[in-house]
C-alpha cells in the first residue's frame, strides 16, 4: 500500500514514495521537478501519482518526470496519436515520448499544460 499525504477533500493524494524522490534531487533538477509536479497536479487535481519504473508517474503512466544527470524530462503516452501531435515531443518512440528541460525557466506551464490535456484527451 502506497503512503500518501493528507490533502483536501476532493483533491489527490501526493505519494511520499515521490516526496522522497523528489527531495533527494540535485538543484537545479529538485526545482525543476517540484515545478512540474505542481503542474500536472494543478492541471489534473485527481490524478492518481504513484513511483512506477521507478520514476514518479501520474495517470496511470500516462506521464511521468524523470531527473537525469543534467537535465529533466517530462514523458507522456503518445498511444494513437497522429504524427503531426507526436511531432510535439522529442524522441522517436511509438508509445511515450518526452520533451526535456535543462533549467527552471525553461519550463513553459502554459505550453505543458496545453500538451497534458493533448494527451489526456487522445488516449
Amino acid at each position: 500500500m502506497r503512503e500518501r499525504t493528507s490533502s483536501p477533500k476532493g483533491k489527490m493524494k501526493m505519494d511520499k514514495k515521490v516526496d522522497e524522490y523528489v527531495e533527494k534531487q540535485e538543484t537545479p533538477q529538485k526545482e525543476m521537478c517540484k515545478e512540474l509536479r505542481n503542474i500536472i497536479i494543478k492541471t489534473f487535481p485527481k490524478i492518481e501519482e504513484e513511483m512506477k519504473w521507478g520514476v514518479p508517474t501520474y495517470g496511470n503512466g500516462k506521464y511521468y518526470f524523470v531527473a537525469l544527470k543534467k537535465h529533466v524530462n517530462l514523458g507522456f503516452a503518445v498511444k494513437d496519436m497522429t504524427k503531426k501531435e507526436m511531432d510535439l515531443f522529442e524522441g522517436k518512440g511509438k508509445l511515450m515520448r518526452h520533451i526535456k528541460f535543462f533549467s527552471l525557466k525553461e519550463i513553459d506551464e502554459k505550453n505543458i499544460v496545453k500538451l497534458l490535456k493533448l494527451v489526456r484527451n487522445g488516449i
